[in-house]
């Protein structure tokens, strides 16, 4: 039975009183500073609550990321922050008990989201959507279409102040591309433009290849760039270093004088899948065509150039950019009982330049007692050659589900709790870049969930 305070039938109910200020025998000890045990405890086991049963001979996994937005929100109904300054730590017997005063209510989430009504609800949301909708690049009307959907589930969800938030997202078209290798041999490669890549002439750029592993190899080769079609084979070791060639490949080549850029698809595995994504030009510099290429034919050429063949590429992009398109944030909230919004003293402590350099130390314990409002979010819109359904459909959702689950069993968390459904992220996060600019204050405590997520149909008897 959930331990809440009284409420009328129909109201939603406050969270539990042990998770109000000095409620919980642990607290009234040291206070609380939940970001510390969420960084020195929770992070490190992934807080992923995986749920088995058996089903027709078959162990089920469920795995339920929606705590992830609502162990925040229970964190900041903490008492009095843990600051450092000679303030000693709590024993992790301290931080145990206080972790159990959550049980009840993290019990009746699981039971709701696991084998309750909501199960398999984030799923069904999400394949309605993107079944019905599709891809849903920056500038579309696929996209906009997504958001005037999302914007009517989340009222008939019964979630409050739904509304949408006004950005100027670009709109940008890859049109008809093609790459096909015209020496040593004829081969026709599978090739993926990169997101606000100009096109190439209608006729194509023809011209010999520079095959490279690294930035510092073309600086190297520098001379033997110039007029060619530099290729990137850089090999994969992680992601964030790996898609810097993404992001500024067609910059350094036009750099040195390069006529295009073909880059490796930054991806640990390939069955001969380009991929895209966002590049970037730079002021001042040449822009020139861009795309990506797989990992097999990269390989495959830079095979070739060890041996001393020449090569020759044909690339055809009918790449447009057109002016910037009218698009929206999409924004629900569960208002808090306690702190819905609004200016306190903390707050404006928190606009100081003093203050804000301190966020970046470990002891988050000050930010957990300015913070008003629990944003959680993920972002609505996708490239132009898949659904979208886990970069970032699965963010998306997930973060409306845990409103939904909270809504559903009647809670109301002391700080407002808000979903933000962000447009044209895939374009270099700029719907979550013009909120920032409309809502500097006050400060959040912000989850965002992109492309991690697993959403898995249960099977039920």
């Amino acid at each position: 039975m959930l331990c809440t305070e009284g409420s009328e039938p129909g109201v939603m109910a406050p969270f539990p009183s042990c998770l109000g200020e000095g409620r919980c025998p642990a607290r009234s000890r040291a206070g609380t500073s939940f970001a510390r045990i969420w960084n020195q405890h929770l992070v490190p086991l992934n807080f992923q609550i995986i749920l088995g049963r058996k089903q027709t001979g078959k162990k089920m996994k469920f795995h339920v990321f929606v705590f992830v937005g609502v162990v925040h929100l229970l964190s900041l109904n903490s008492g009095k922050a843990v600051y450092g300054n000679g303030i000693s730590q709590r024993t992790f017997q301290e931080i145990k008990e206080e972790i159990a005063c959550y049980g009840d209510v993290a019990k009746a989430i699981i039971n709701l989201a696991v084998y309750g009504k909501a199960q398999n609800r984030s799923y069904e949301r999400l394949a309605l959507l993107v079944d019905t909708v599709g891809p849903r690049l920056s500038g579309s009307k696929s996209l906009e279409k997504a958001i005037q959907i999302m914007h009517q589930n989340l009222q008939e969800d019964g979630l409050e102040n739904v509304h949408l938030e006004p950005v100027k997202i670009p709109h940008w078209e890859r049109g008809e591309e093609s790459a096909v290798m015209l020496e040593p041999r004829i081969h026709k490669m599978a090739v993926l433009g990169l997101g606000g890549s100009i096109g190439t002439p209608p006729e194509g750029i023809t011209a010999e290849v520079l095959v490279v592993t690294s930035f510092d190899e073309l600086q190297r080769r520098a001379p033997e760039a110039r007029g060619k079609i530099v290729v990137y084979n850089q090999p994969y070791t992680n992601y964030s270093r790996a898609v810097q060639y993404r992001v500024q490949g067609a910059v350094e080549a036009a750099k040195v004088g390069a006529l295009a850029s073909l880059i490796r698809s930054v991806a640990s595995f390939s069955i001969y899948s380009p991929h895209t994504g966002i590049q970037e030009y730079q002021d001042g510099v040449p822009k020139i065509p861009t795309a990506c290429i797989t990992v097999e034919d990269a390989e495959m050429m830079s095979r070739m150039a060890s041996r001393g063949s020449r090569i020759v590429i044909q690339l055809k992009m009918g790449a447009k950019n057109y002016a910037d398109a009218d698009s929206f944030n999409t924004v629900a909230e569960i208002i808090g009982s306690k702190y819905p919004e609004q200016e306190t003293e903390n707050n404006r402590r928190a606009k100081s330049p003093r203050f804000r350099s301190s966020l970046y130390n470990l002891d988050m314990g000050p930010l957990l007692k300015i913070c008003m409002v629990v944003l959680v979010s993920g972002h609505l819109d996708s490239w132009d050659v898949g659904q979208g359904a886990m970069d970032d459909g699965g963010g998306a959702f997930i973060s409306w589900e845990a409103l939904s689950l909270i809504k559903d069993l009647g809670l109301r968390p002391k700080r407002t709790l808000r979903l933000v459904l962000w447009t044209a992220e895939e374009q270099g996060g700029i719907g979550a870049f013009q909120y920032y600019q409309l809502h500097k204050e006050p400060v959040y405590l912000m989850t965002y969930i992109n492309i991690s997520p697993s959403i898995t149909p249960m099977e039920t008897p």
